[in-house]
């Protein structure tokens, strides 16, 4: 029988800098434990943060994700016309579309079927953000 959650969570404000909330996600949906094949997606409902899977492991990783994003896509640009919110808003807009707003995970035997070193990552490319929405759903038998 195929089994559908989906419930929607708001994470409290983080600081700038990528945040690794695999451990929340999976606190937030005991039904996958009742999944023995099927998938998580998790979706964030905003345009200055994102969501990607790296290595768990070395918080270094983060930290240089952080940097480099900020090389790749930095503030105050002379050509940027969006300037409303802070220097912070547009890159932050940019830097959101490159690393994108959903991950899609399988779930194997009740669990996240992860690599040894991978988590998911929230994104936060905002100086001052509120808390973000997140979307979570899972399906499988």
């Amino acid at each position: 029988m195929l089994i559908i959650h989906q419930k929607e969570i708001t994470l409290a404000p983080y600081p700038r800098g990528i945040h690794l909330i695999t451990r929340r996600i999976v606190q937030e949906i005991p039904e996958i434990k009742g999944i023995s094949m099927g998938m998580l997606q998790v979706f964030i409902k905003h345009t200055s943060a994102s969501l990607t899977i790296n290595e768990n492991a070395d918080s270094t990783v983060r930290e240089d994700f952080e940097r480099h994003l900020n090389v790749m896509v930095p503030e105050n640009a002379p050509y940027y016309v969006h300037t409303y919110e802070g220097p912070d808003d547009m890159p932050a807009h940019i830097k959101a579309s490159m690393m994108g707003s959903s991950v899609q995970i399988p779930i194997t035997n009740g669990a996240l079927n992860l690599g040894t070193w991978q988590g998911i990552y929230l994104c936060e490319h905002r100086d001052r953000a509120q808390g973000r929405s997140l979307l979570i759903t899972i399906w499988g038998v």
